[in-house]
């Protein structure tokens, strides 16, 4: 935001919008604002915090999606949940996801979408010595929605999508309503499957889509476009510029990177210059703590 508030702009588009954190901050400000990402996970958080105008989560609607969250069935309707979870664990996610279904709207349904996450997340962060620590998942569900904040309201008339980056930045309303900064942050790139890159949170995925067998259909989908794996730096670079090209309707690129050893800025600087003027490059160093840069570039 440091950075962002530098510039005048009425409209902002996020290609891979990530944590929905600062898409929400812009909106507070008044802007209009269009995040997308392929994840669904992702998706669902952006709906629930960009997106969402007005709507909120009711005692009845908790009451739903909590409805013998811990009773077992038959058998689990998502296996791919035992790999993450506990067993008394993995029967409350599969009858929440199922409850889920069953709310009223798809503003609600993505609030509980993001209540689940976190909570998941909670139960994630534990190990063998600090387990006992943990509260049962209804109520830490219950916890995370009486802190949940008010929704912004929707002067703003911001969007969230979930598509691939590239078809995002080419669609026709973010072209005619979202063209005036296009904030891109770059995800690290990897060359092992998608699966292995989202380590500990790919288990959102995988609770949202009801199983772990989409991964090898959704990398397909993804090949070839940003956020793909790669096995070069040059390789990384085209995909890339393969969205810059696409973006050059955007009256101002603001580009964020984390610079650890694999693509330098420099890189970066030259690939955008090659498509208009880099104006400035603003960096944080965290070298000492994690070994390395955060680096924004606008152009």
């Amino acid at each position: 935001m440091s950075v962002l508030l530098r510039y005048t702009f009425a409209s902002a588009a996020m290609p891979l919008v990530g944590d929905p954190g600062l898409g929400l901050q812009l909106k507070r400000r008044g802007v209009r604002v269009a995040a997308n990402d392929p994840l669904l996970s992702t998706w669902a958080r952006s709906a629930a915090r960009i997106q969402n105008d007005a709507e909120r989560l009711t005692a009845d609607d908790v009451n739903i999606i909590l409805e013998d969250a811990y009773v077992p069935g038959y058998r689990l309707q998502n296996s791919a949940l035992a790999s993450w979870f506990s067993e008394t664990d993995s029967w409350w996610f599969d009858n929440v996801r199922r409850n889920i279904d069953r709310l009223s709207t798809p503003a609600k349904r993505a609030l509980a979408f993001g209540l689940v996450i976190a909570a998941g997340d909670h139960v994630l962060s534990f190990d063998d010595h600090t387990r006992y620590l943990r509260q049962p998942l209804s109520n830490v569900f219950r916890r995370l929605w009486s802190i949940e904040p008010e929704p912004v309201p929707g002067a703003s008339d911001s969007v969230s999508t979930n598509r691939m980056p590239e078809d995002f930045v080419t669609d026709r309303a973010t072209l005619e309503r979202y063209n005036d900064l296009m904030f891109l942050v770059l995800p690290q790139p990897y060359s092992k499957g998608l699966r292995q890159q989202l380590g500990r949170t790919a288990w959102r995925e995988e609770w949202m889509r009801g199983g772990d067998s989409f991964w090898s259909t959704l990398e397909s989908d993804r090949a070839g476009r940003l956020g793909s794996a790669t096995g070069t730096k040059s390789q990384y670079l085209r995909l890339v510029e393969r969205l810059l090209e696409r973006s050059t309707h955007f009256k101002l690129w603001a580009v964020a990177h984390v610079e650890d050893g694999s693509i330098s800025s420099q890189d970066l600087v030259e690939l955008m210059g090659t498509f208009r003027r880099v104006e400035t490059v603003y960096t944080k160093d965290f070298s000492e703590l994690t070994g390395t840069k955060a680096v924004i570039i606008t152009a």
